[in-house]
């Protein structure tokens, strides 16, 4: 396998976007991975008025809108404000990296210990853009694949504060996890070397103190998929992508009155008092919940392809899991894939069992090619 090639070390935000191909891309991070009704439909209005009508659910769990003109960002900005989305300083938003598991209840661990972080945000040493968190305390683990450098998971004896990229980590009582979290991260701040950005490269180089393993976390348990749910009703967006006018009618036909966002591109409406419906994934065996597909050309300015057109054409006919993307950054999908078409100067390359980065196995494929490739291995 090759290096994985340099991509921006940090992620749009909303006093930070980014601009792409289509224009700015502002991400929204909901508090406590969830909105409100009231905060849903004024966000959908924001992406009538600013954006191109269209929601990016990311993989961590956050909204982008995209489309945003340079010109109209600081309205937008100021009726984010106004929802109740937006962090009270750029600096508060870039420390508050924290990927929370979406099925919390009121006062149970996974509340309690967001809302304390939150609070002492402050504390945290300076860290590099990406570097993270994930709050992962229900009685399932369910985020571990998701991106984070400190998780707090649940053990066979309790809770446990873990470095990413360490098998076992340090048990401790409910009321220090946030401090334990604290120490960690100035334990990473202290023996990560410029070039390190995440916890994994320093644990490369730095063994952790023994006193931070010894305890391991339970199983993983599988992704959720769409369906009911305890909370309400679990859908999914095809490639992240939510449409404002539709998810509009999904809260206007169920009357739910809040969403969850999760970083499996599902979404939760919360308790629904009426029918679930819209253009979304409602079915478990869906074949697009396993294919995954960056915007591509002419969204993105590095793609040279266009992307979801084949990814839909694909999707169901190719065994296993199936990547399609604009580039070799591989921004869908950072995990292998047992097949991952990448955009390379208006073609495809063919890379099996790896990532968009890794050497291919075939060159200049058309998109027909690349039917008919996956076609001969089905």
């Amino acid at each position: 396998m090759s290096a994985q090639p340099d991509v921006k070390g940090w992620c749009p935000g909303a006093f930070k976007p980014m601009m792409s191909g289509d224009g700015l891309i502002v991400r929204v991070r909901p508090f406590f991975a969830r909105l409100s009704r009231e905060q849903v439909l004024g966000l959908c209005d924001l992406v009538h008025s600013y954006g191109s009508g269209i929601l990016d659910l990311t993989n961590r769990a956050n909204l982008q809108i995209r489309g945003v003109s340079e010109d109209a960002f600081d309205a937008l900005l100021s009726a984010l404000n106004d929802l109740g989305l937006l962090d009270p300083t750029p600096e508060t938003e870039a420390r508050r990296n924290i990927l929370v598991t979406p099925f919390w209840r009121d006062g149970d661990d996974t509340r309690r210990i967001v809302g304390e972080l939150l609070a002492r945000l402050p504390e945290l040493p300076d860290l590099p853009a990406k570097f993270g968190y994930a709050i992962d305390a229900g009685r399932t683990r369910l985020l571990h694949q998701g991106s984070a450098d400190i998780r707090v998971e649940r053990g066979a004896a309790g809770l446990i504060v873990r470095a990413d990229g360490a098998p076992s980590g340090r048990p401790v009582s409910s009321g220090v996890v946030v401090q334990t979290m604290i120490d960690l991260a100035q334990w990473f701040a202290a023996h990560r070397r410029p070039e390190d950005r995440r916890m994994r490269h320093v644990l490369k180089h730095t063994p952790l103190p023994t006193t931070w393993s010894g305890a391991a976390p339970v199983a993983a348990a599988p992704e959720p998929h769409p369906g009911a749910h305890p909370l309400g009703h679990l859908l999914g967006a095809p490639f992240g992508q939510i449409g404002a006018a539709a998810l509009e009618q999904a809260m206007a036909t169920s009357r739910a009155k809040a969403l969850r966002v999760t970083p499996w591109r599902l979404f939760l409406l919360e308790d629904p008092q009426g029918p679930v419906d819209g253009p979304f994934i409602a079915k478990r065996d869906d074949p697009l919940l396993h294919v995954d597909a960056c915007p591509g050309a002419p969204y993105c300015g590095s793609a040279s392809v266009e992307t979801r057109g084949l990814a839909r054409q694909l999707a169901g006919r190719a065994p296993g899991s199936l990547h399609v993307s604009g580039c070799v950054k591989g921004c869908a999908r950072t995990r292998p894939a047992d097949q991952t078409f990448v955009g390379n100067d208006g073609r495809f390359d063919l890379v099996q069992n790896g990532c968009a980065w890794d050497a291919p196995r075939k060159s200049r494929l058309t998109p027909d090619d690349a039917l008919a490739e996956v076609k001969s291995h089905s």
